[in-house]
């Protein structure tokens, strides 16, 4: 199953759209975990082969409770820890997950940053077979009804955001069709590719369908805050971002240690507890 989702920014140059979505990232991942789950940062550093450069991460995602109650009944726990290998490249990044099952499992996303409105078509460069299956969605960061109801946030909502620092926001209804004509204006589009293949008997279809939803859901909701948190990022650089990594980095490894332990400590209570029922039976 291939999906492409196309975002639109307004008053973002390609360059400003690097430090907000690695500033971004940081943050997501400093607030998601907790609780057992989050984010582990592996790796994160500088690259080069086949004459690309950029920068490498591994990192591992303790998800437990974020995938649907069908896949924790029959997938080991070792199944819910995904392991993300990202080669960053900017303007061109691709992702990959497929760590537990290897070749039965996979999600891939290549992403292109253009400064456009999102014309171009087939900007991958997939063969014409592969192209006819793929599905495209235009995602608008202003159109409300493209978040989910339990997701929305006014604070986080474009439509309702205007930035102290730049004067850029709100935006209105109408904003894709003015931008054009505001040509001091910065604009681009994230042209993302996800590539989603479960093997599994009896659970592919159901499964790939959840992540690609899942998918469309994560990079929405977390544009629609890359803009309004463009007062926290607009003023930083790339040595700012990666001294923030690695603070963000040593921060999570020990909230993550400390609630990991807790996390089994509270199982193997649980476990043993369901044992002992069972011999009193």
């Amino acid at each position: 199953i291939c999906l492409l989702l196309k975002y639109f920014f307004v008053l973002l140059c390609v360059f400003q759209y690097q430090v907000g979505q690695l500033y971004s990232v940081a943050e997501a991942s400093k607030n998601e975990t907790g609780g057992g789950e989050g984010v582990e940062v592996l790796k994160n550093e500088p690259y080069e082969k086949d004459g690309e450069k950029g920068q490498y991460t591994h990192k591992i995602y303790h998800l437990q409770s974020k995938v649907p109650s069908f896949v924790r009944m029959l997938a080991p726990s070792s199944a819910l820890n995904i392991h993300e290998k990202a080669w960053n490249a900017y303007p061109y990044c691709r992702t990959g997950m497929n760590e537990y099952m290897k070749d039965n499992f996979l999600i891939k996303i290549e992403t292109w940053h253009k400064p456009d409105m999102g014309h171009q078509e087939n900007v991958h460069g997939l063969d014409a077979e592969t192209w006819k299956k793929v599905d495209v969605v235009y995602i608008d960061i202003a159109d409300r009804t493209q978040v989910e109801p339990k997701d929305y946030k006014p604070e986080e909502d474009p439509c309702r955001y205007k930035s102290v620092k730049t004067g850029r926001g709100p935006l209105g209804p109408d904003w894709k069709k003015e931008l054009p004509n505001k040509k001091d204006c910065p604009h681009m589009c994230a042209y993302k590719l996800v590539t989603v293949k479960f093997k599994w008997w009896g659970l592919q279809n159901k499964v790939e369908n959840f992540i690609q939803k899942q998918e469309k859901r994560l990079f929405t909701n977390f544009h629609r805050q890359l803009f309004c948190w463009i007062d926290k990022w607009i003023e930083l650089n790339m040595d700012d971002i990666r001294r923030m990594e690695e603070e963000t980095r040593k921060e999570l490894d020990e909230v993550g240690q400390k609630t990991r332990q807790l996390y089994v400590s509270f199982s193997g209570f649980k476990l043993f507890h369901q044992s002992y029922s069972v011999l009193l039976k």
